[in-house]
């Protein structure tokens, strides 16, 4: 499939352009850098305790902030979360600073010192009756087992922890860990008796802790550390294969256009504020290695031309190396863009940072393999001397007998 046929587009004239395009975008990203006081690493990377809170009605993020510093917990971050699938999500993100050094106590003060702070502005319900929203499966069996409201006398163990079980799934998959109404669950498909049972033990909480994990400071010290040197380990590499199988300038020009796609990758998650997690270092090694291997698909048509086109200039080579895999280049690329484009807009937060990475890479990556490794090798070559080779006749040339020479007119 060809979407151009024969173009003839000069790549490397507007290669100034290029150029200037990513100075700009870098700029941007290192005043961003500055601006907001570096990247923001996720949980993964700097250690702490990470809570998911969703609420029943829209929450007051100053009225959030408030309540945690009364508890201790002002240098919390709060985080809150838009998804395009769930508009109307309510949810938000509590980033607390590292409280212990073991993960199970800081994992229960963690969650213990936000629901407390919680309860003073959204309240903490009857004294006397246990939260559902807050309850697991074994809370609820145990209730229903104590009260038995469908009278099954021994055999209430194994029906009721199946209920229990049923209770959860419907509020956590079909209410997205929120019931504002007990009569709700009469929709879940249990019993009538058992609706009407629960609500003599339980009250519906106007928040409910979704998600909490943990990761200690120096476990993020280290995946930092090693981040970082995988994703040098794979540039070393991708330098090393292509030096040999090109030359050493090919190699160098597809790994300093890689390092920028990276670099501007980052500097817009710093002026975003898109957290660095482990799923983001997946995403920018697989950027690595598609926009490595668009630079060396235009480089083998490059070494291809330069056999078949010695005569021509260096720059008109490249040139038409770009051209002959623009459609190869906008079919690949367009469609792999398309696809992470519509993750990052209906995959979730989960997958907010990781699609975003995507997508902007895909973006840099595919024009810096033509913008910037391309137009490096050629000034390389204008450099040694032999990017402005002029073409030579390729007629018959007149042959002279040695010996003799030509008899100039009378």
């Amino acid at each position: 499939m060809e979407f151009f046929h024969q173009p003839n587009y000069d790549w490397m004239g507007k290669a100034k352009y290029f150029v200037s395009l990513s100075l700009f975008l870098l700029l941007v990203g290192v005043a961003a850098g500055f601006w907001r006081h570096g990247l923001t690493y996720d949980v993964d990377f700097k250690g702490g305790t990470l809570v998911d809170v969703r609420f029943a009605q829209a929450p007051d993020i100053d009225v959030i902030r408030k309540d945690l510093q009364s508890q201790g917990l002002g240098r919390s971050e709060i985080v809150p979360i838009h998804d395009i699938s769930h508009p109307n999500a309510n949810e938000v993100e509590i980033d607390l600073p590292e409280q212990s050094q073991d993960e199970q106590t800081a994992l229960d003060q963690g969650k213990t010192r936000i629901v407390t702070a919680l309860q003073q502005s959204f309240g903490a319900g009857e004294s006397n009756k246990q939260d559902f929203n807050a309850a697991s499966a074994g809370d609820l069996t145990d209730y229903l087992v104590r009260r038995d409201p469908l009278s099954l006398g021994a055999a209430a163990g194994n029906r009721y922890t199946g209920i229990g079980t049923q209770l959860a799934a419907y509020r956590d998959k079909n209410r997205d860990g929120i019931v504002t109404n007990l009569d709700d669950l009469k929709n879940s498909g249990v019993p009538a008796q058992v609706v009407a049972s629960l609500h003599d033990g339980f009250y519906t909480g106007s928040f409910a802790i979704r998600n909490v994990q943990i990761v200690g400071p120096k476990v993020g010290a280290d995946l930092r550390r090693q981040a970082v040197f995988v994703t040098l380990y794979a540039l070393a590499g991708m330098l090393v294969y292509i030096a040999i199988r090109f030359e050493w300038i090919y190699g160098a020009a597809a790994v300093i256009a890689v390092f920028h796609d990276v670099l501007i990758t980052l500097g817009l998650f710093a002026l975003l504020k898109f957290p660095i997690s482990l799923t983001v270092i997946a995403a920018l090694l697989t950027l690595v290695g598609y926009s490595m291997n668009d630079t060396i698909v235009i480089f083998d048509r490059v070494r291809e031309n330069n056999r078949l086109m010695r005569r021509e200039p260096f720059p008109a080579i490249v040139n038409r190396s770009i051209n002959q895999t623009l459609s190869r280049t906008i079919l690949t690329s367009g469609l792999t863009f398309l696809t992470v484009l519509v993750l990052f807009l209906m995959g979730g937060p989960a997958l907010r940072s990781f699609s975003f990475a995507l997508v902007i890479g895909i973006v840099v990556g595919t024009y810096s393999s033509f913008g910037i490794a391309a137009p490096m090798v050629v000034a390389w070559n204008h450099w040694r001397g032999t990017g402005n080779r002029v073409a030579t006749r390729t007629g018959p040339q007149p042959v002279t007998k040695p010996g003799t020479a030509k008899r100039s007119p009378a």
